[in-house]
């Protein structure tokens, strides 16, 4: 049926772009024997990396799921993206994950995707390893690479292995604890030696220090170190893996992925000291009906229940649904609950996932990860579950969009087709949005940065065949009145038979910015019939939409109608209706009409070097800073800027810090617009109408 719960690891490779998580994955692959000759990303022919998209920029743009066997134990691989234009994807499959593996460059260090890679780690509270990678590169300083992260890092990283040489001469790994020496051939293949001679004194430094890191992590140990007792290398692993496990410390282990160098000590390390999803403990959820809590142990006798953590849209299998069992067993075919949504669904088979291809699962326990095809009502972040056993897993918030563009259709007739083809899409990337905006009449497509929209484009291209330009958003501005005014609006017009009639007077004045509009009835004595005040306000209403400086929708203001007249036979409900459009188009000349612009709240987080750039760059953007605060060696910078000042910033913000400094932006509220820049748009407007 399925594997014992405690011989399952589900494994997340972490870290920013190009430290080597897909080599990493590659290496893994080949030495359990899985695959049968190691790709490279280069090459664009490895098991994880096989979208034509990933291939071309030979990087991950989605996480990929693989499966291998090591010494009696299944290890769920998920090589998840390290491109902030992709994170999101990373943060939402982490869920399916018990451990992590942080894949650190031993040449160019710690970057801001790995840090923030170890915040998501740290929310969902997981155990973790370091592999210090590409040892065989030239400038590659395991020292260094580990000096930072111990500087970086918690819980504090610990040094189990040390590397034997250093560049293109490294060639083997010292495993501190069983104190020996392991030597790789070309084939990838170790021999155990004797530690070598020139490194015989560091190796009983590091392991004196690593005796003391482990020992903290069971009590009885930490005595008998101290009373000068030697540990035997059991105790010490089993302590190894109890600190893991428990978060008290986190294990530093070295080698290279492309050398295949330290692949097989790094498994063996999975399997002795990662968690498998026993450890991890039961998962808590929410009783659908009462919002009460729920657990649901890691038992394969308990009731089903599992979270869906990706869809995939596969050109030959259809919807593939990918989801974590938390609780119960399931078998190759049968019904689910979905409680999100509350709905059965069928599926006829169940599959595992194997980088590009799929293969029958004979069922699945707690702690597998399994897909399947076809499912109906079913997206991302679903709860799976037993109907007479309903419970809701929260899922994780994709992160917030940070770029938009307005998508235009290259060939005529295919405005539908974008619209219909890009909600497809997003049933496979939760961290794209799209909106339809009916005052700029545009098709919005928001997401992480230019590289995420340009690669969705592609997509759009290759699976669906729509053909998109990008183009900058309007903004959508709005307008206003400062000056209180009283005006009439008369409407008179003498055809043949009955006439047109139609007289309002109507106070308009400047309402607190976000008030909205507001209409007032203060007629008394019948001066309008009642039948009739309501027509003056659709007038008033319908007029205001198309706004009097630039065509954009008039807001925050009042309109009092107090007086007017009317006659018996030639008075309608339309003729009061463009009196009260008259009135508004006379009042909003002579109340000072001015323009707003949407203002956004931004949040720019980078290293303490960039501040200054940073903060000139938003000065240019007509932005005000509100203030600093210091978060680690970040600084914080919140700060209100125009949206017309801050739709390209993602890039601008990419190459002011070297990809170090990232932001976050929500819509704060509308303010006026300079004067000299609003009449720039008001003449914009007057041509774009021409």
């Amino acid at each position: 049926m399925s594997e014992k719960v405690d011989s399952i690891r589900n494994i997340a490779l972490v870290a920013h772009g190009g430290a080597g998580k897909t080599s990493l994955a590659e290496a893994l692959l080949f030495d359990a024997g899985v695959i049968n000759r190691m790709g490279r990303v280069e090459d664009g022919n490895t098991a994880m990396d096989f979208e034509p998209e990933e291939v071309k920029r030979t990087s991950s743009i989605s996480t990929g799921f693989h499966q291998l066997a090591w010494k009696k134990h299944t290890i769920s691989l998920m090589d998840t993206p390290g491109d902030q234009n992709f994170f999101s994807d990373t943060k939402t499959c982490l869920q399916a994950a018990d451990t992590a593996v942080v894949v650190i460059d031993a040449v160019d260090g710690i970057k801001v995707q790995t840090e923030q890679g170890w915040e998501f780690l740290d929310e969902f509270e997981l155990p973790r390893a370091i592999f210090i990678n590409k040892l065989d590169r030239e400038r590659a300083d395991f020292q260094r690479a580990f000096t930072e992260a111990r500087e970086m890092f918690k819980p504090r990283p610990i040094i189990l292995q040390l590397p034997i040489g250093a560049e293109s001469g490294f060639k083997g790994i010292v495993d501190l604890i069983a104190q020996k020496a392991y030597l790789y051939g070309a084939d990838g293949k170790a021999k155990a030696a004797e530690i070598p001679a020139d490194m015989k004194e560091e190796a009983a430094a590091e392991r004196e220090a690593l005796i003391e890191n482990i020992a903290e992590a069971d009590d009885a140990l930490v005595e008998r170190y101290l009373e000068g007792e030697t540990l035997t290398e059991e105790e010490l692993r089993s302590a190894l893996r109890k600190g893991t496990i428990a978060r008290t410390f986190v294990p530093v282990l070295c080698g290279s992925a492309a050398a295949n160098i330290g692949i097989d000590l790094l498994m063996d390390f999975m399997v002795a000291a990662l968690p498998s999803p026993a450890d991890r403990g039961p998962k808590t959820g929410q009783d659908p009906a009462t919002g009460a809590a729920v657990e649901r142990r890691p038992d394969p006798a308990a009731p089903f229940s599992a979270l869906v953590v990706k869809t995939i849209t596969d050109p030959y299998a259809g919807r593939l649904t990918i989801f974590r069992i938390f609780s119960g067993t399931i078998g190759t075919d049968g019904t689910f609950y979905n409680s999100k949504k509350e709905t059965r669904e069928r599926y006829s088979q169940l599959l595992v996932i194997l980088g590009k291809e799929q293969k029958p699962a004979a069922g699945g326990g707690p702690g597998a990860i399994v897909a399947v095809a076809k499912l109906k009502e079913t997206g991302t972040g679903d709860t799976l579950c037993d109907e007479a056993n309903k419970v809701v897993f929260t899922p994780v918030a994709p992160i917030p969009t940070l770029i938009s563009y307005a998508l235009s259709a290259k060939n005529k007739g295919d405005e539908d087709k974008i619209f219909t083809s890009l909600t497809r899409l997003l049933e496979e990337d939760g961290s794209l949005r799209i909106d339809r905006l009916a005052e700029t009449k545009e098709i919005i497509l928001h997401g992480q940065g230019q590289i995420h929209i340009e690669t969705t484009v592609e997509r759009l291209r290759r699976k669906f065949n729509v053909e998109v330009q990008l183009n900058i958003p309007k903004v959508p501005y709005r307008e206003t009145i400062k000056k209180k005014v009283r005006v009439q609006g008369r409407h008179k017009k003498q055809t043949g038979g009955h006439g047109q009639f139609g007289d309002c007077w109507v106070q308009f004045e400047p309402q607190p910015r976000g008030k909205g509009f507001e209409y007032v009835d203060a007629i008394v004595g019948g001066s309008i019939p009642r039948q009739y005040i309501p027509a003056v306000e659709k007038g008033i209403v319908e007029s205001a939409q198309r706004g009097v400086l630039a065509g954009f929708p008039c807001v925050d203001f009042k309109a009092t109608v107090d007086d007017g007249s009317y006659h018996a036979v030639d008075s309608s409900e339309m003729a009061f209706k463009i009196a009260g459009s008259l009135a508004f188009r006379k009042a909003a000349e002579q109340a000072e009409p001015v323009l707003l612009e949407p203002i956004m709240k931004v949040t720019v987080i980078a290293p303490d070097e960039f501040m200054g750039d940073i903060m000139g760059d938003l000065n240019s953007r007509r932005g005000r800073v509100l203030g600093m605060e210091n978060a680690g060696k970040n600084q914080v910078i919140n700060a209100y800027v125009p949206m017309a000042e801050f739709q390209t910033y993602a890039p601008d913000l990419r190459s002011m810090t070297g990809g170090r400094g990232i932001y976050r932006m929500e819509f704060s509220h509308y303010d006026e617009v300079p004067a000299h820049i609003a009449q720039k748009i008001i003449e914009a407007a007057a041509k774009a109408k021409e």
